[in-house]
């Protein structure tokens, strides 16, 4: 394969890409609104010839070159986030600038520049012959990722793939044109998203000691959340951070793939409240958390880690997760060690109190009733 010569109609186009990549950001492209730059993909890759451009029910647009059995896709999500405040950015996003070293503009990088990238790799491929015998290229500006990742790609094995008569094994090797700078990348985390829902009782703003504020709740679990991503996983802190899957001692089997891929994260994302006015005690926030999961670490696990979070277990509710009455609560005795709940009576122990190979003192406790 001769580099240079890739290098050399890479160039060629380089006046091309930069108008395409402009173009796509010209358009507004949040998740479910992407219309415009799927039409304007779709006229680029007509306009280079593609063997066939067609938009999927969905609304991914799907360009192919060549002709073989087998298949070799790339992938790029053309949605973008939304632009936040404007009057942070130093340019209109939209119309952004370029010079020797940037395009600017929302999605220049996350993903439209990578969308830019595969739609010109394709072309070049097809002219200098390097699509592989028996194999056809496949290039897929996805929808809706932003929201729903993951999404794009189902429909399109579940639902584009039966009705063209494609089976899915055809596909041998996708190429995700996510930014890595430059790098080759052969692996990545998982992600999923965890909602945690905090109960209070409103009461006339003047008097916030007659309620419970749900804001304030939520800001000791907030913080929580922050120690879980930031902390060390040593003996002084209480909450161990995301840090200690790297560790052999909490990841015996999958430490090495953990240091590979990268340590898990997580993060707050949005905030939601209610309250009857602004005049008045919040009854309720919630919080969404972006959660970026590592090797050895599995759905159950990361819920399973918000839910041992001392605040999460502070302000849990238990009775109405496990849905009982109210005179059911109301009969239902507690003990308690000064805000935290060590043991509802009859039910369950506070994990943080149950015996295990650490405990050094036991204080046993009898219920007569």
């Amino acid at each position: 394969m001769d580099y240079e010569q890739i290098k050399k109609a890479a160039e060629s186009y380089r006046a091309d890409m930069t108008r395409f990549l402009r173009a796509m950001i010209s358009h507004p492209s949040e998740s479910c609104e992407e219309k415009e730059v799927v039409a304007c993909i779709k006229a680029e890759m007509e306009k280079l010839g593609y063997d066939a451009v067609e938009v999927d029910g969905l609304g991914n647009v799907i360009g192919w070159m060549g002709e073989g059995d087998k298949i070799i896709a790339f992938d790029s999500h053309i949605d973008t986030v939304g632009i936040g405040n404007i009057n942070n950015w130093e340019a209109d996003p939209y119309q952004g600038y370029e010079d020797d070293a940037v395009i600017f503009g929302r999605g220049g990088s996350d993903q439209e520049g990578g969308m830019a990238a595969a739609t010109y790799g394709a072309k070049i491929m097809k002219d200098l012959g390097l699509i592989p015998a028996g194999y056809k290229i496949m290039v897929v500006g996805s929808v809706q990722e932003e929201d729903c990742d993951g999404m794009c790609w189902q429909y399109i094995v579940n639902k584009f793939f039966p009705a063209k008569g494609i089976r899915k094994e055809q596909v041998e090797f996708v190429v995700s044109t996510e930014p890595t700078d430059g790098g080759i990348y052969r692996g990545h985390r998982g992600r999923m998203e965890i909602r945690v829902d905090v109960k209070g009782v409103s009461c006339h703003g003047s008097a916030p000691e007659r309620g419970d504020n749900a804001i304030y709740k939520m800001a000791d679990i907030l913080q929580d959340v922050r120690a879980l991503n930031e902390n060390p996983a040593d003996e002084t802190v209480e909450i161990k951070g995301l840090v200690k899957m790297l560790d052999p001692k909490y990841n015996p089997e999958h430490f090495e793939d953990a240091r590979f891929l990268g340590r898990g994260t997580c993060t707050t994302s949005q905030i939601f409240y209610t309250s009857p006015s602004r005049c008045a005690v919040a009854d309720s926030c919630s919080i969404s958390i972006d959660r970026r999961m590592t090797a050895g670490e599995t759905w159950d696990s990361c819920l399973q880690e918000i839910r041992d979070l001392p605040s999460v277990k502070k302000y849990g509710d238990y009775f109405s997760d496990h849905k009982f009455s109210r005179i059911e609560k109301e009969r239902t005795w507690l003990l308690c060690s000064g805000d935290a709940i060590v043991w509802v009576v009859g039910e369950r122990t506070d994990n943080r109190f149950r015996i295990d190979e650490s405990t050094k003192r036991v204080l046993i406790v009898n219920f007569l009733g």
